[in-house]
């Protein structure tokens, strides 16, 4: 039985002090218990950071306009025109005094912090929707990709992990323009001595610019929670156990000891044996795929559950560090590895979870992640240093014996449900649900190997444009219409930024597509050179501002949540439909970045959408795309040709 104690961990103010100042004799002690000792504290940064501001209501209307030109006929983009100048002149300038006066009382918050929590907490579709998976890259060393082995370091680098970041020994998140002189011990050594309230700006200075990292602070104990109207996210950092799934059951042990340590990793590794050794049957009733079902029907399934006697159950798998999914699929072809990591059977997994580490059989491992708490960088920044630690530093090693004095039988706790038959039923819906609608897309990887960013840089071109641009032409190619493109840019240089979207798609991208696409020879490389640069330059700009919070949506977005929240009826300008058309894009991307995550996929927005992720490396770029069943291969196809297409002018030769 799991009991949380008042104060599990070791305090902030020891651990430093005991870090800092480590005799010979804690070295070791240390170096198991931490994963680093960063001379600048976690938090440094987050006070002096930059709030993020509220654009000018007109020039977000602007660029709203820019946006929708592309997509619109002549006689289309007048009557939206005519409805966003009425919106900035009438209801749009009042709730922009609104917005600005709220915004002046809540310091302790962004602008769009109720907004987007509302935007994602009030989504009642299934979390199969919005939950993306990012792999781990294999060890490179192939015995340490035995499951056990692999699974029992994954969980100690990630308890190493929590205790480093809670205890302000993590290296702050930085963007490193110039690291010649930022990313250096010297500077390091300097600004942690520079007052909190100034610290941003010092490194602002050197071409520095910190991330907020206040996500962190859910990422780890935290479940969302179902609820009626709109979900909630708990979290518990007292909790000191770990969830584990297998074959649909469920089981809680510690990883973390009375004392804040590191339980010893011989007797996670005894404990993850003996889960996986278990003959436990499968269950008939699997609770895990509830957490796939509509949010209010899950939410009236879990107040039924907590009122059968499973409340302290529930609390257990809401406050466990994370969620362990151990699946006995083997499997080594890209399209079932990804369905299985985005949704497996459907009963082997908690959606619930801030986030899910899911190991295979055969030692391929992916992060699943809930996006209401978080985005992207704080999980690929987890994910980079648990991968790193258990390459540099494993604890436990292959033929390393578990330990053979524990009781895993008495340590590891599996979780076992009450169930009444209207329990019973709503499970079995929720799985008839998920076999009729969990495999509705189709995901596809593939892997342009011809060249990557290093030619295009090498060309002054910005990579991500060529990309967005080759986007373009494909949907073009496959549709014989320009798309609506949503690109996701973070906003994490200011206090609680989250996410700016960016609307791709310009008159620039417009006029090379249409080029390439639908004028076959009729340009000369220099000018087709020429568009190349313009989508380049134009798309830098967008970058650029949506990066410091000066683009459009997330405004836009602001106040069609406060007109909704004062019941005021909401302006015209939110209500036409191509506004809506504009929220519903047809290709929905965005680019990951790391040092030890592989490929990325997320379920596409629409039934009729796509989603595309894409990693850069100096000599290939990799895609992974999802779409509704149908013509995916004819769009991998497009998306080829029009890459083989920019990097022959890029070359100085014509299209082929």
């Amino acid at each position: 039985m799991v009991r949380p104690l008042a104060s599990p961990w070791k305090s902030t103010k020891q651990t430093l002090l005991a870090a800092i100042r480590p005799h010979s004799s804690d070295t070791e002690v240390f170096s198991s218990e931490y994963m680093q000792r960063s001379v600048v504290p976690t938090m440094h940064y987050q006070k002096s950071l930059p709030r993020l501001k509220i654009p000018k209501l007109a020039h977000s209307v602007q660029k709203y306009l820019t946006a929708q030109r592309p997509l619109l006929d002549d006689d289309k983009f007048r009557n939206t025109e005519r409805i966003a100048q009425g919106f900035l002149n009438g209801p749009g300038k009042r709730l922009q005094e609104e917005l600005v006066a709220w915004d002046k009382l809540n310091k302790h918050k962004s602008y769009i912090t109720d907004a987007w929590n509302d935007d994602h907490l009030c989504q009642k579709s299934s979390l199969l929707m919005f939950n993306p998976y990012t792999f781990f890259k294999p060890d490179p060393r192939t015995k340490y990709n035995d499951q056990l082995v692999k699974t029992t370091n994954i969980l100690c680098s990630t308890v190493r992990f929590v205790k480093t970041l809670r205890a302000g020994l993590l290296e702050p998140d930085v963007l490193h323009r110039n690291p010649a002189k930022s990313d250096t011990e010297r500077f390091k050594r300097f600004i942690r001595w520079v007052p909190s309230s100034l610290s941003c700006y010092v490194a602002n200075m050197v071409e520095a610019y910190p991330l907020d990292m206040s996500q962190y602070s859910r990422m780890f104990n935290s479940t969302r929670i179902p609820k009626r109207g709109r979900d909630e996210l708990f979290t518990d950092d007292k909790g000191r156990h770990v969830l584990v799934m297998r074959k649909g059951n469920m089981y809680v042990f510690d990883v973390v000891d009375r004392d804040g340590n590191l339980v010893k990793p011989a007797e996670i590794q005894s404990h993850l044996k003996y889960i996986l050794s278990e003959a436990a049957p499968v269950p008939d009733f699997p609770l895990g795929v509830l957490t796939s079902e509509n949010r209010d029907v899950w939410a009236d399934l879990r107040d039924k559950l907590e009122a059968a006697g499973n409340a302290e159950n529930l609390r257990s798998v809401d406050s466990a560090l994370f969620c362990l999914c151990l699946d006995d699929t083997s499997m080594r072809s890209g399209v079932p590895i990804s369905h299985n990591m985005l949704h497996g059977d459907g009963c082997n997994r908690w959606f619930d979870k801030s986030f899910s580490v899911i190991v295979t059989k055969d030692g391929q491992a992916a992060i699943n992640f809930e996006h209401s708490w978080g985005d992207g960088v704080a999980v690929i920044r987890f994910l980079d240093e648990v991968v790193r630690d258990t390459v540099e530093q494993p604890l436990v090693h292959p033929g390393s014996a578990a330990a053979a004095e524990v009781d895993s039988a008495s340590s590891v706790r599996r979780l076992d449900f009450n169930l009444d038959s209207e329990l019973k039923d709503g499970i079995n819906k929720a799985k008839e649900k998920f076999h009729t609608s969990g495999g509705k897309f189709t995901c596809e990887l593939m892997h342009f190997r011809r060249a990557g960013k290093g030619q295009i840089k090498m060309s002054k071109f910005s990579p991500d444009a060529m990309v967005q641009l080759a986007l373009q032409m494909a949907y073009l190619r496959e549709y014989g219409r320009m798309a609506s493109i949503s690109e996701i840019s973070s906003s994490l240089r200011l206090r609680y930024g989250r996410l700016e979207v960016m609307y791709t798609a310009t008159v620039h991208t417009q006029r090379c597509s249409q080029a390439f696409v639908c004028q076959p020879g009729q340009h000369s490389v220099g000018q087709l050179q020429a568009m190349l640069r313009d989508c380049s330059t134009c798309h830098r700009q967008l970058i650029e501002e949506a990066s410091v919070g000066r683009g459009f949506y997330c405004h836009l977005m602001a106040l069609c949540h406060l007109a909704g929240s004062k019941g005021h009826e909401l302006p015209h300008l939110f209500t036409d439909p191509n506004c809506a058309a504009l929220g519903s894009p047809d290709l929905t991307t965005s680019t990951v970045s790391g040092l030890y995550n592989g490929d990325t996929i997320c379920a596409p927005d629409t039934v009729e959408g796509i989603n595309v992720t894409y990693l850069f490396s100096e000599r290939q770029i990799s895609f992974a795309i999802s779409r509704s069943p149908g013509s995916s291969h004819t769009f991998v196809q497009c998306l080829q040709r029009s890459l083989e297409d920019i990097f022959n002018v890029l070359e100085g030769k014509l299209p082929s």
